[in-house]
């Protein structure tokens, strides 16, 4: 179930978000909302568009504008603790939001399109501006002194089987004298359409059938979400102060009818529930037009409440994870910019971290012994910093920066260990416009992970009868990475770039065995060095030069190729889990005589194996393939009809089982599921209003 989770979130997010899929001559330079974050200077890194390039789109948000931004593809962050290095690419007002558990594309769906004054791309870096690590950004800036502003959208999502999945948005936003708040609610259900049903077959090594059953299952759940936020001037600069509360509960029942060798009825249930809180709060302050100071405070709390069920006459089995974590994190910059060409900033963070995770694994009434079942862990984080960007020419700019962190690492329970780790991270980026229309940007920096606390503990999928022992003794994995891209304008609105990454890694966090005196489990595990390569292709082609007036098609595809060398076979493999092929496209077109947007999103088709020391598993996502329609029925009020999932596109996963270690033994079966998904007709109602 666990495995199902991760598949459903892009379904239901499409069901929860109300969101629509929504090209620039440079507009004039005006201040940022903020005035202690000036706008970047003009130049060649940096592209701003106007409302009035995305109007024909009829973007409500701007998330949906983005969506339209050539040379652009949102990239929402990383999940890590603390609060330094792990944003996305994109920003607010020239900042990075405070929330860690709201997520970056639901932040900017709650900026409504009328109150954004234009979009800034920084290309490469530009002094003043926080690259958080990427090469590329986006910054959205709002328009000052905003008014009442409100959203309400009804949306339903009816499936192949008739369930009907909707969902509810309010939206509030107001502001005067520099006083602004804002809140919303979110209530909504979605589906995993990851798969649901089809056949499911068990070969011996000779080809003959063991088992053969048809499966037939349901997973979907319920979020509901709560958020606001207010800001004020306070002591001659400005701060800023977010909530957030979440819940889930999420499900998942499955009845697996076998019909050969004999009739038997086999279910699984799973249940996973979880509820989040936070509370940030940020405080901006300019001293001179020179200076500027950055606080910001972070608490969040994480429960987790997982338990699965198994039936397979006569045999049983139950697993139950109890898991609760938080996080605290206090933040300060300084920063100076000499001039329109140089800037400076310095800063640290500290950040504590707690989990506790009792986990019981029960097999026919009996007990099962699971190392690092039940642990405390706890995390003691510092990071300093220091970073510059240098615009040595009009054609090139120079950002360099050092980052050295410090943690100590504790845990209790069944496993106790304590352990201080420590990391100098250098990086360098430099930018070269060679043409007005031509850019090359080069990366070379040290990465380093961070270790995360579910490989700490124990964990059990009874939908597979895989029992994953935890192993809290674990070093971070580490990256030398290179980077080189291209990037290419033409026709105007159009964008074509190029990168190669290359990672040189050390201490790759993959599978392998831990034993015990009765007993062998797969656990993480740092399995040695390895190397990681991607090319990546992203492309906006506007499509008024080929006949199609107002269309635009982006894109971007992903290859990578990756090696290590497997800690039970000694073989070169490729790493756990990473995917060799991504892609991703949208084709879409203004109508704006019929006040209409139309197009289809491509979602493409994925691999990912992971190898255990007694299994090899693959699982293949097939292509997802989703039109839609909008129309502007009133200026105030969307219509947006999709028909998710076309193609029907559902999950293959193939598991080849080993007798034992994989070096040692022979095969002993192989099982093979082929699930299918239906067709859905999605509706959604939106209405905003205020001035």
């Amino acid at each position: 179930m666990i495995r199902y989770v991760a598949l459903a979130s892009t379904a239901l997010a499409s069901a929860l978000v109300f969101a629509a899929p929504a090209a620039a001559q440079d507009a004039q330079a005006t201040p940022l909302a903020l005035p202690a974050l000036p706008s970047p200077p003009p130049g060649e890194g940096v592209i701003r568009y106007p409302p009035e390039f995305f109007a024909a789109s009829q973007p409500g948000n701007a998330w949906e504008m983005l969506l339209r931004l050539p040379g652009f593809t949102l990239d929402t962050g990383d999940t890590i603790r603390g609060f330094e290095g792990g944003g996305g690419n994109a920003l607010v007002d020239g900042q990075r939001p405070t929330s860690k558990t709201d997520p970056l594309d639901e932040l900017l769906r709650r900026i409504p399109a009328a109150q954004v004054e234009r979009i800034e791309l920084i290309r490469g870096g530009a002094p003043g501006v926080d690259m958080q690590g990427k090469t590329v950004l986006a910054n959205v800036v709002k328009k000052p002194g905003a008014g009442f502003r409100g959203l309400f959208a009804v949306a339903n999502n009816r499936l192949y089987d008739g369930r009907m999945q909707h969902g509810v948005r309010l939206e509030l936003s107001g502001g005067k004298d520099g006083r602004n708040w804002e809140g919303s609610a979110r209530y909504g259900f979605g589906a995993d359409d990851g798969g649901d049903y089809g056949p499911g077959v068990r070969v011996a090594p000779d080809g003959s059938v063991l088992v053969r059953s048809n499966i037939d299952s349901e997973s979907d759940g319920l979020q509901k979400t709560l958020t606001g936020a207010y800001e004020q001037p306070l002591f001659g600069g400005k701060v800023r102060v977010n909530g957030r509360m979440f819940w889930e509960k999420w499900k998942e029942e499955e009845d697996r009818n076998v019909i050969f060798p004999s009739p038997l009825l086999v279910t699984i249930d799973d249940v996973y529930l979880s509820e989040d809180t936070e509370l940030g709060a940020r405080f901006n302050r300019a001293f001179g037009d020179k200076t500027t100071l950055e606080l910001i405070g972070l608490r969040q709390t994480k429960e987790r409440d997982i338990s699965s069920s198994f039936a397979s006459p006569p045999d049983t089995g139950r697993f139950h994870l109890i898991r609760e974590s938080s996080e605290t994190i206090g933040r300060g910059v300084l920063k100076y910019r000499f001039n329109d060409t140089l800037s400076l900033e310095a800063g640290g963070e500290g950040a504590f971290n707690k989990l506790d995770s009792q986990t019981a694994l029960t097999e026919n009434g009996t007990l099962v012994v699971l190392p690092a079942a039940n642990v405390t862990v706890e995390e003691t984080r510092g990071e300093v910093f220091t970073k510059g960007v240098w615009r040595a020419t009009p054609e090139w700019t120079v950002e360099a920066g050092l980052r050295y962190e410090a943690s100590s690492i504790s845990s209790d329970g069944d496993v106790s260990l304590e352990k201080t780790l420590n990391f100098a991270k250098p990086r360098l980026a430099v930018t070269w416009q060679a043409r007005p229309t031509t850019q090359v940007r080069f990366r070379f920096e040290r990465v380093v992970g961070q270790l995360n606390f579910d490989d700490f503990v124990a964990d059990s999928s009874l939908n597979t009868g895989v029992v994953t022992a935890g192993n809290p003794d674990l070093n971070p994995e580490q990256a030398w990475v290179t980077e080189a891209a291209i990037e290419q304008r033409f026709w105007k609105d159009g964008v074509v770039s190029l990168t190669a990454r290359h990672s040189a890694l050390t201490d790759v966090i993959d599978r392998a065995p831990i034993f015990t005196p009765t007993d062998v489990f797969d656990a993480p595990n740092n399995i040695g060095d390895g190397t990681k390569d991607e090319l990546i292709v992203n492309l906006t082609l506007p499509l008024g030069r080929l006949g199609v007036k107002g269309g635009q098609l982006k894109g971007e595809v992903t290859w990578r190729r990756s090696e290590v060398e497997d800690p039970t076979t000694g073989e070169t493999r490729e790493i756990s889990d990473l995917r060799p092929l991504e892609w991703e496209a949208t084709f879409s077109q203004d109508l704006p005589r019929w006040k209409a947007t139309w197009g289809v999103d491509f979602y493409g088709g994925w691999r990912e194996t992971s190898y255990r020391f007694n299994e090899i598993e693959d699982l293949k996502l097939k292509t997802y393939v989703k039109p839609f329609a909008e129309f502007r029925l009133q200026p105030d009020l969307m219509l947006r009809i999709e028909l998710p999932n076309v193609t029907e596109r559902g999950i293959r996963r193939t598991r080849t089982i080993y007798a034992g270690p994989r070096n040692t033994s022979a095969i002993s079966f192989v099982d093979d599921r082929d699930l299918q998904f239906g067709r859905g007709v999605y509706v959604r109602l939106r209405k905003t209003f205020g001035g």
